[in-house]
């Protein structure tokens, strides 16, 4: 019953999390949405934070499944980069909210929360290894081009999150889509030829 009840109360923090923002997520409406007691959410996390810790965490699994899943067919080096900045743009179009938990350190410091800490860089750890050739030790040397891989992809998947591109682009599904390919070819065109 005790691991049901803590099913039922992430699944209504999820749900007000993608409905509201972290602003809708309060620990009454929690627990009223699970059909839980009021205190129930505290039994089982303790607080707020403990509950958008692991909803923090939750997401950077689902990311890292994103890239599991897009990896699947060996490619070469140009394709690997592109498909990962498309599959972190995708992941951010599905779950924004989510996705904006997960990289608000004043909300919930995943550093201070092991489990989602450990989801974090193992996610991380993906795009690392698209960008070293699956050489990790290789990380420290191409420390600029990782850093501009995440850079591009978070960029972007933020400014269509806020509807930056769509308000001064006037884009449609079908144009988006084009654009975050060509901005990932291009990108992928330059890193390559390093």
């Amino acid at each position: 019953m005790r691991s049901d009840s803590r099913t039922e109360i992430l699944k209504a923090s999820l749900d007000l999390l993608e409905e509201g923002g972290v602003e809708a997520l309060s620990m009454r409406e929690v627990a009223r949405r699970a059909g839980l007691s009021h205190q129930a959410p505290y039994h089982h996390f303790g607080d707020r934070e403990a509950i958008l810790a692991e909803l923090a965490r939750d997401g950077f699994e689902k990311l890292k499944d994103y890239f599991l899943r897009s990896t699947k067919k060996p490619e070469d080096y140009k394709h690997r980069i592109e498909r990962m900045g498309r599959t972190y743009v995708q992941f951010a179009l599905d779950h924004p909210e989510q996705f904006r938990l997960m990289f608000r350190a004043p909300v919930v410091d995943v550093e201070d929360h092991e489990d989602a800490k450990e989801a974090a860089e193992s996610a991380f750890d993906m795009l690392v290894a698209a960008v070293t050739a699956d050489q990790p030790e290789r990380r420290d040397q191409e420390i600029h081009a990782i850093i501009a891989c995440w850079s591009v992809a978070h960029g972007l998947a933020t400014l269509l999150l806020d509807g930056k591109i769509d308000h001064i682009f006037s884009m449609d599904a079908k144009s988006r889509a084009k654009m975050v390919d060509g901005v990932f070819e291009l990108f992928a065109e330059k890193i390559s030829a390093r």
